[in-house]
């Protein structure tokens, strides 16, 4: 088949819920396209595989950025999903939708229908959750199985205690009523094995006869005739594939992510006049906002020795890591089916704010210098801050017509002033949790960045030189109203300029999200797949705060 009456190109948060929902009820013929493979590889369904996956390229884009002041001049690696369920396969599996403000500031941007109010039923439609809810703001009856992290550590029990010490509450839901406080992390995972996108919702639908999915498709462009896009070219197999047109009879939807939705646009004549006329592309759309917008989520972390415990590091070699691989494979606890982290704490950078503005992360374990994948040899220990919404703005843009060459990507890390303080600000409480009575019985020594480093400026610096991504990229194709010089799309999600294509990823998020992206992107393919079937909005929820 040639012709389709949608066509989704990215089979990954957002794309499979569609992929599932657009197909449902059999009246439309849908084509998914992946550039990747199929997610075959073990270690993307085996929690810790994420050590693996993160540096893998048979599944993982491996951009970069640019360099920056904010990271003293470091390129930061930018791993993104590169097969069925896209980064929801190898990211860290963590489950946190951000606060109730995020949403209703979206909606104040002027996108209706996208308060937190309007987006509640649609987180609630696509959950089951597992363990304790309140059924006002969890779901019980969708395919993606929201779990507790079922793992008990003397480490996280003494971080929490701190926290708890420090007079930050305990907050048993932070995905319900309020997010503020500590606790254990929430995970897309059930039993022994991971949950991505392709698994909750792909695999129940790939069977039916008007859905094809199409792996090893890589899209070089969309097929535009007067300023209405008619389908896509791709490339079947890679660089040196097959060439195939292939037509939508209704919509294209661009579902790929937050750097190649933009990249593919300016690939096809979708953006900056200017930028594109300098590349020698052929200006089809002048679009200013295609790229821009860029934000992510920026984290120093602070690292300790530990003493009169056992960590992650120390098993996870030798005899003790087949100690533990036996151990998950008949069941019981184990190093195997952990995520990144375990804690998640969120608090404030001043107390003059009631919306916090921090997040703070723990885990049992420590990694080499500069390398997140790897773990230390010693005993140790890991807090890792960062700003929840920060206000440094960076870019994507193509360097050339060549879709085979990465994008340049520029977060610009550290560049509002902003971001400065309430970073410095993490790393003080950060300090202050590492040190904290409840965790002297394990702490033996700061190794990172040691006590010599005291001043907000010498803290700063360590930000710059130790800082990194939390893999949390969002907003180059941003929503808002058409007023907004720098909208890429509408309340809609269709672009602007352009008929038949709608952008449907993290990359139409007008603001940061105080979360992992993963929960807020798959809301976004829920609420985007009635939007493209024009169904009447889910109704909103009458909350009382």
């Amino acid at each position: 088949m040639n012709s389709f009456d949608y066509i989704i190109v990215g089979a990954g948060s957002a794309g499979c819920v569609m992929a599932n929902r657009l197909s449902a009820d059999g009246k439309n013929t849908v084509c998914l396209l992946e550039a990747g493979p199929p997610d075959w590889n073990p270690f993307i369904h085996i929690p810790a595989g994420f050590m693996k996956t993160l540096a893998n390229p048979s599944v993982n884009w491996l951009f970069k950025s640019e360099p920056s002041w904010g990271t003293a001049g470091r390129i930061i690696d930018i791993p993104r999903g590169k097969t069925l369920g896209g980064s929801s396969s190898i990211n860290g599996m963590v489950f946190n939708r951000g606060q109730n403000m995020d949403f209703d500031v979206w909606a104040q941007k002027g996108n209706k229908g996208w308060s937190y109010a309007d987006l509640l039923p649609y987180f609630k439609r696509y959950e089951t959750r597992l363990g304790d809810y309140d059924d006002k703001f969890r779901g019980n009856q969708g395919e993606l199985p929201i779990t507790d992290l079922g793992y008990s550590d003397p480490l996280c029990e003494a971080f929490i205690q701190g926290a708890i010490d420090e007079g930050i509450p305990l907050n048993k839901d932070y995905n319900g009523e309020l997010q503020e406080g500590v606790s254990y992390i929430q995970r897309t995972t059930k039993g022994r094995f991971r949950v991505s996108a392709a698994r909750a919702f792909l695999n129940p639908a790939k069977s039916r006869k008007n859905l094809n999915i199409v792996t090893n498709a890589f899209v070089t462009k969309l097929m535009i005739e007067n300023k209405t896009v008619t389908g896509v070219e791709l490339l079947k197999g890679g660089k040196n594939g097959k060439k195939i047109s292939i037509k939508a009879n209704k919509e294209v939807i661009l579902s790929s992510g937050v750097i190649k939705s933009p990249h593919i646009l300016q690939l096809s004549g979708v953006g900056s006049g200017k930028h594109l006329q300098e590349l020698g592309i052929d200006v089809i759309h002048d679009l200013q906002g295609v790229g821009m917008n860029l934000r992510d989520h920026f984290a120093p972390r602070m690292t300790a020795r530990a003493k009169n415990v056992a960590t992650i590091n120390e098993r996870s070699r030798g005899f003790k890591l087949f100690k533990e691989i036996g151990k998950y494979i008949i069941g019981k606890q184990s190093i195997v089916n952990l995520s990144p982290t375990l804690v998640y704490c969120f608090w404030h950078s001043d107390e003059t704010i009631r919306n916090h503005d921090l997040q703070l992360t723990f885990t049992p374990g420590s990694y080499k210098e500069g390398v997140q994948s790897a773990l230390d040899d010693e005993p140790g220990f890991t807090v890792a801050a960062w700003q929840q919404r920060p206000e440094s703005l960076g870019w994507v843009k193509a360097k050339n017509n060549d879709p085979f060459e990465a994008p340049e990507i520029q977060p610009n890390y550290l560049d509002a002033e902003e971001d400065k303080r309430v970073v410095v600000e993490g790393l003080k409480l950060s300090r202050r949790l590492m040190h904290s009575k409840a965790l002297s019985k394990y702490f033996d020594y700061e190794v990172y960045p040691g006590l010599e480093a005291q001043s907000d400026e010498e803290l700063l610096q360590i930000a710059r030189e130790r800082g990194t991504t939390t893999y949390h990229q969002m907003g180059t194709c941003r929503m808002g109203p058409k007023t907004d010089p720098t909208a890429v799309v509408d309340s809609k999600l269709k672009v602007y300029g352009l008929n038949n294509l709608r952008v449907i990823d993290a990359s139409i998020m007008p603001t940061m999200l105080s979360a992992n992206l993963h929960s807020g992107t798959t809301m976004i393919g829920e609420k985007g797949s009635d939007l493209v079937l024009g169904k009447t909005p889910l109704q909103k929820i009458d909350l009382q705060y």
